[in-house]
């Protein structure tokens, strides 16, 4: 699943109460029409997911979280790449916690937070670097920041500005840096910006400071490169795989469960629930944002991950849309109610997009938009089964605890407002 500012504010809460067909297809063009177009709301998170070439790894057996060394994951290797030199700077897998200081980009995201917190309670010297205005829509303060992340070092600055990133971010030596940077749109420039050019602004930080070892959150799905984003983040990796200063690993996850979460409220409510086709396709087996976080700040520690690129997704079967509305309506005690919208749907709106983009350079963006669209109602969504927590654990949680935390965004068409 990179991030970060939205070009506007795209359509919120749709009714979905006795729509037809016809209509649901209406909404959906006027949403990708929309300058700020999510994938998170189709209802899969554009970030979170990897084609089906990657179910041939067979799933892990799950770990206990019940102490620091239970919660070690083993997680089979994608693919290394030249071994880079030997770092002459702390060894990590053995140093004190508190004597390692960790950089994480992103930290306000979604994942960030999570990756964030569990390298706090771990107890490392952690920096977490965050512009000023932070969170969904910009609306977390620098206080908010502060108290979000209580005993880490919180700084402000920009991670597309290498000034800002060399005297600020690391303006002390940093050891490791763990980036969850991804842009928010999705669109070409943002992508570029974000998902190639800023992680690596952090990398080369790093490597200038004689750092020891980076830390990635990618995105399965680059495996099959049709989208803008996963060509930056692409071209994120062969440049980390390509120096030989510190050492790396790069996580590639499935699908985050927020990324699942959008239409709880909506069959909760009674309303239909939205697929594409019959909903037999985009099955994908999700991991938790706890369990992601776990697997990410073990590899700072776990040097069989070093050099390494790491497909990860949680535990359990994969699980289609159709699978994933029946836990809901059986959850919920609702009667099935479904509007399958044909993928035609997107082709027929990709065409005519692309066709007035050519007068209309504005609407290159939209395309985009609506490419991430058709390529996440269509993709599966699968990987190396890793943690403890199950799709259906999450949305019965949902159930009892409602959606807090789960915001999907400025952009969600499915919008979680939290309660």
């Amino acid at each position: 699943l990179p991030r970060e500012t939205w070009p506007q504010k795209a359509l919120s809460t749709m009714r979905l109460e006795a729509m037809s067909l016809g209509a649901a297809a209406c909404v959906l063009l006027l949403s990708l029409q929309a300058s700020a177009f999510s994938p998170t709301s189709l209802p899969l998170s554009r970030s979170s997911f990897a084609p089906s070439s990657s179910a041939r790894h067979s799933l892990r057996t799950p770990v206990a979280a019940t102490s620091l060394n239970s919660r070690r994951s083993s997680i089979a290797p994608l693919r290394s790449a030249k071994t880079p030199k030997v770092s002459m700077g702390v060894d990590l897998a053995t140093a004190d916690p508190k004597d390692v200081r960790v950089l994480v980009a992103g930290c306000t995201g979604y994942i960030g937070r999570f990756v964030t917190k569990e390298l706090i309670k771990r107890g490392y010297n952690v920096v977490a670097f965050s512009r000023d205005k932070a969170g969904v829509g910009g609306k977390k303060s620098m206080d908010d920041i502060r108290a979000d992340f209580q005993g880490a070092d919180v700084r402000f600055g920009d991670v597309t500005d290498m000034k800002s990133l060399e005297e600020v971010g690391f303006k002390d030596k940093v050891d490791v840096v763990v980036s969850c940077l991804a842009s928010r749109t999705g669109g070409i420039q943002d992508s570029n910006d974000i998902d190639y050019q800023a992680s690596l602004n952090c990398l080369n930080a790093l490597r200038a400071q004689g750092g020891s070892h980076y830390v990635l959150l990618s995105a399965i799905c680059v495996q099959k490169p049709l989208l803008e984003f996963q060509r930056a983040k692409l071209k994120l990796e062969e440049a980390i795989q390509a120096q030989d200063d510190v050492t790396y690993s790069i996580v590639r996850p499935t699908a985050f469960f927020k990324s699942l979460a959008g239409q709880v409220s909506i069959v909760k409510g009674g309303n239909p629930y939205v697929m594409f086709g019959d909903g037999e396709i985009c099955k994908a087996n999700a991991i938790s944002e706890a369990d992601l976080a776990i697997v990410m700040a073990d590899c700072i520690t776990e040097k069989d991950r070093y050099n390494k690129v790491l497909p990860v997704g949680g535990p359990g079967e994969p699980v289609t849309p159709l699978q994933q509305s029946e836990i809901l309506f059986n959850l919920f005690d609702k009667e099935p109610k479904y509007i399958k919208v044909p993928i035609a749907v997107f082709d027929g709106i990709i065409g005519t997009i692309e066709f007035f983009s050519k007068f209309f350079p504005s609407l290159v963006d939209t395309a985009e938009f609506a490419k991430i669209g058709r390529y996440y109602a269509t993709e599966d969504m699968v990987g190396p089964s890793y943690g403890t927590t199950t799709l259906e654990d999450f949305f019965k949680d949902v159930a009892e605890n409602g959606l807090q935390g789960q915001e999907l965004g400025d952009q969600a068409v499915f919008n979680i407002d939290g309660k």
